[in-house]
């Protein structure tokens, strides 16, 4: 994994030679051209990050770096992507997050590919040649200046995970909700759903918090959007300081998006018990920083999983022994399930449905969080809804997964919410049910259960 060692020592190292067989390079700070050095690790290297230096091209060479699977060029001054690293044999992941690039040429991306990160960059178009990488998994697109899509993307049948907000988007390609994996997809701050968002503002809480009426405690967690801190608000300056979570937004473009759309949505889809509440907007931050001041929630709540791995890719990281009861797993799925019903009566797509976004307790109990990815859309267009069932589909998996030590106690409980499961992340969009008749279903094999018990 990366590690804090100074660049010039890892150069110094490098031309050395003791770092002969080395399979991770990490490289930050002061590099204004490649060292040729790194091609000496041919053979070996897998995993090379140059992400935050000053790099505008790469050696016409690069490629023979034949076992090269991942590289990161993120924070640097591309204003293109390399043609070099079309002929990259193994490459299956590049990041380019935060250059200048404005140019991507046909012959820059290699077939290979299954992760795609190019947020917060100057493109207006892709080649036509993306169609090409078959095995596209995850394409994060957020932050640049796009209007269309090539429809070769139709062939990339693998695409799971899509980022399309904080672009130029007046519609949307008519085949994105048939894309027969799609299941997490970001499109806000676009044209197309401009009306949308304006009326979900519009919801705002009418409720502000004066920053000098606030303490800011102890960081308990962070995210690509913002920090979240332990908390106290004097809602008035006579009044006793009551415990809140204070979370304040780094205020960049995300690979998700931009954080006030974040803000708006996690306001107007707040209200419902498996939900976070929002009690306030924060005004006159020092900063000028944009926060929200919402609910402690338990701290024996924890996250249900870790966020997908370079291997998993788009799946979420279990712990082995990891287990839950199966009335706690379904009662954690019932509850997400009523959130994404609720969420989507108004609109809302939350965008990243994960395990790792859900917070637990070993009851059941359990919050959606990170509205990082979440859009507004017309409530009408139940494709959305579908892809989102999706998500749910493959997070009832690995629920159930988690409730696997009583299947045979419970096989007729199994059994149901298996059929499902299959439904929802069913790879024909029409066949997925929605989320109130996931419910429904979640109900019934609740209650069956607990008669039986």
């Amino acid at each position: 994994m990366p590690d804090n060692t100074p660049a010039t020592e890892t150069l110094t190292q490098l031309r050395a030679g003791k770092l002969a067989g080395t399979r991770h390079l990490h490289i930050t700070g002061g590099l204004t051209t490649f060292p040729h050095e790194i091609l000496s690790l041919a053979d070996t290297l897998e995993i090379l990050d140059l992400s935050g230096n000053a790099l505008t091209e790469l050696p016409a060479d690069f490629d023979r770096l034949h076992r090269l699977r991942i590289l990161f060029l993120s924070f640097n001054a591309f204003d293109h992507i390399p043609d070099v690293l079309g002929r990259c044999p193994a490459l299956t992941m590049l990041g380019m997050k935060a250059n200048v690039i404005e140019r991507v040429s046909e012959a820059s991306l290699a077939p290979t590919l299954q992760w795609l990160t190019l947020t917060d960059n100057r493109i207006a178009a892709l080649p036509a040649k993306i169609g090409d990488c078959s095995g596209l998994r995850k394409l994060l697109l957020a932050g640049n200046r796009l209007t269309a899509l090539p429809d070769t993307l139709t062939q990339c049948r693998q695409i799971e995970l899509m980022r399309l907000s904080a672009n130029r988007f007046e519609v949307l390609p008519r085949w994105l909700p048939d894309l027969p994996r799609l299941t997490w997809l970001a499109v806000a701050g676009n044209p197309v759903f401009a009306a949308q968002e304006a009326a979900g503002r519009a919801n705002d809480v009418p409720v502000h918090a004066d920053w000098d009426h606030l303490t800011v405690k102890e960081k308990l967690g962070e995210g690509a959007s913002g920090v979240i801190y332990r908390g106290e608000w004097a809602m008035a300056s006579s009044a006793a300081p009551q415990p809140v979570a204070i979370k304040l937004f780094k205020g960049a473009v995300t690979s998700d998006g931009l954080p006030q759309n974040e803000m708006a949505a996690c306001i107007a889809g707040s209200g419902h018990a498996s939900l976070i509440p929002v009690h306030a907007r924060i005004d006159n931050h020092p900063d000028d920083a944009q926060g929200l001041v919402m609910a402690l929630i338990d701290p024996d709540l924890r996250n249900l999983a870790d966020p997908p791995s370079f291997a998993s890719c788009t799946r979420d990281v279990y712990a082995p022994e990891q287990r839950l009861t199966l009335a706690a797993a379904l009662r954690v799925a019932r509850g997400i399930a009523d959130a994404a019903r609720h969420l989507h009566a108004r609109g809302i797509m939350h965008g990243d449905l994960y395990a790792h976004n859900i917070l637990y307790a070993d009851d059941g109990r359990a919050y959606l969080g990170d509205f990082g990815a979440a859009s507004f859309y017309p409530a009408a267009e139940q494709a959305y809804e579908r892809i989102e069932v999706r998500a749910f589909g493959l997070l009832l998996e690995e629920l159930m997964a988690l409730a696997r030590d009583e299947r045979l106690a419970a096989l007729d409980a199994f059994i149901a919410v298996e059929a499902l499961q299959r439904q929802c992340a069913s790879e024909h969009r029409d066949r997925r049910p929605s989320f109130a008749e996931i419910v429904t279903v979640l109900d019934d094999v609740g209650t069956s259960l607990s008669a039986r018990r």
